[in-house]
């Protein structure tokens, strides 16, 4: 699964885009520079995440939506046509 396509699952199953869950992990004091385990921790019981979609946005908040470009066309199971993540909602990312 590609990176993207974790974020866009975590928005179909909450509802909340990349960039909902951003601005709330900030308004938890999370942010760069955070541990994961708190953040996945919060996602756990806050919206029933497991660790790998927890993990994606965990990426999110703490680094932001650049991921390293050797994941772009890469042709693994992580490959995304982009090395910056769309954080707006699955319906008006323009690489779909």
């Amino acid at each position: 699964m590609s990176f993207q396509s974790y974020l866009d699952n975590i928005e179909a199953r909450t509802g909340l885009t990349p960039r909902e869950f951003v601005a709330l992990a900030d308004e938890r004091g999370f942010g760069p520079g955070t541990k994961a385990a708190p953040i996945v921790d919060w996602l756990a019981a806050d919206y029933g995440l497991g660790r790998g979609h927890a993990m994606a946005l965990v990426h999110v908040i703490t680094k932001g939506p650049q991921i390293s470009a050797k994941h772009v066309d890469s042709g693994g199971t992580h490959s995304d046509p982009s090395d910056t993540l769309w954080l707006d909602g699955a319906a008006t990312n323009p690489h779909r």
